[in-house]
């Protein structure tokens, strides 16, 4: 079942984002955060929000694709970021459009959460997702 993506005309329209997502598919993966942490808990892209988004789109990428699915279809995602503002949200939307090796990390729902603080005082930048896994 293909994922249907809906921007209604009475709604604001992003680049980067689908307003409503639907699918009618069974089995679905709900990704854990995403931060910048490598493998080894280095963290990825310093103080810089960009980097860091960046490297947690990356890394939920990865996290999907072991699920046995792939970033198209992401359904939702809830992203946090850390001392939100208008600059560090339009950092995370400029890591949408290139985050996958310059490509960008397909459209869909996505709320963005400022917060105080994440899991670790240098992590800027953590994302959930829920996935369609195809059956």
């Amino acid at each position: 079942m293909p994922v249907q993506r809906i921007n209604p005309d009475k709604l604001l329209k992003f680049d980067r984002l689908s307003q409503v997502v639907v699918s009618s598919a069974g089995k679905m993966a709900f990704i854990a955060g995403q931060s910048a942490l490598d493998e080894n808990f280095a963290l990825i892209g310093g103080d810089d929000h960009f980097a860091q988004a960046v490297q947690a789109l990356r890394n939920l990428r990865t996290a999907v694709e072991a699920a046995g699915t792939s970033v198209d279809r992401v359904l939702s995602s809830t992203v946090y970021l850390k001392n939100l503002t208008p600059a560090v949200g339009e950092q995370f939307m400029r890591a949408l459009g290139v985050a996958l090796e310059g490509a960008p990390f397909p459209p869909h729902a996505f709320s963005l959460v400022g917060v105080q603080a994440l899991a670790g005082p240098d992590i800027l930048v953590e994302i959930s997702a829920i996935a369609l896994i195809d059956s």
